[in-house]
């Protein structure tokens, strides 16, 4: 039998906007169909729409987006989105699939939206970025775990913009060699580093949770890639992972397998809102 298309609503659209509206329209694997696309800033919106080959409709105001006729939301935006739109989205009776994790850091939002999704009977889908490895870290909680950390490294240009570099009055491009800037829990990484590290938000949702999963940011200015190493102790033994990844072409601050793992979560959840309820 084959699968209806599953109807999409683009929230953000950025550089990974661009990369799942075209996929969606292009890839038949996905099995979506664009309905319409939103984004706090017009212009943003009527620039992706005029690199798709079918222009689709872009909407000014949220209060109307989420009322278009499509399934499920994607956002893609910023973590702010998730915090003003998630609950909302999920009230008019979509399903999300969220990009911007560090926003899920805070407890008591992340508690709301699975209350709502149980109630609404709605789905909330979450990549995992750019790290491999979170089916052993969800496995390894079924026993006892005692240590979980992230070691993100970036060549300073990747990192610049985040609220870090200004709360403590450095110049990200003035950094020459490698340099530490942040250890400590994940949870405060996220909000120092909101575009940087959504990679630590998907490894403490996995683990144990922002606090107690530690993060080390290091700058390195003879970097091109950008590397991530995660270490997993627990009942289980002992385990590391590290992956190294090629920025994506249109935004350095984020990797290509993020935008890779997002298209690959989009099609999970196009073809189980498609009926297909053995996708995983």
């Amino acid at each position: 039998m084959k699968p209806s298309l599953t109807p999409v609503g683009l929230l953000g659209c950025g550089s990974i906007g661009v990369t799942l509206a075209q996929a969606i329209q292009k890839d038949p694997s996905i099995h979506g169909s664009l309905v319409c696309l939103f984004d706090k800033d017009p212009g943003s919106a009527e620039r992706l729409n005029a690199k798709l080959e079918q222009p689709v409709e872009f909407i000014r105001s949220f209060e109307e987006f989420v009322e278009a006729p499509f399934d499920l939301l994607v956002e893609c935006a910023s973590q702010e989105a998730v915090r003003d739109y998630a609950e909302k989205a999920l009230e008019a009776g979509k399903d999300l699939l969220i990009m911007s994790l560090g926003a899920l850091m805070e407890e008591p939002l992340w508690e709301r939206l699975n209350r709502l999704a149980a109630a609404r009977s709605r789905v909330i889908y979450l990549p995992s970025g750019a790290i491999g490895g979170l089916d052993l870290v969800r496995a390894a909680g079924m026993g006892k775990l005692y240590e979980v950390s992230l070691t993100t490294t970036k060549n300073p240009s990747a990192l610049a913009g985040a609220p870090f570099f200004s709360l403590r009055g450095i110049d990200p491009q003035g950094i020459r060699g490698r340099v530490e800037l942040y250890e400590g829990p994940a949870g405060e990484a996220v909000k120092l580093f909101p575009a940087n590290v959504n990679v630590a938000a998907a490894l403490s949702l996995a683990g144990i949770g922002g606090e107690k999963t530690r993060v080390k940011i290091v700058a390195d200015s003879a970097l091109r890639e950008n590397i991530h190493e995660i270490k997993v102790k627990g009942d289980f033994g002992e385990a590391t992972i590290t992956v190294t990844n090629v920025p994506h072409p249109e935004n350095p601050k984020t990797s290509t397998l993020a935008a890779l793992s997002a298209l690959e979560t989009l099609r999970r959840a196009c073809l189980r809102n498609a009926g297909f309820p053995f996708i995983s």
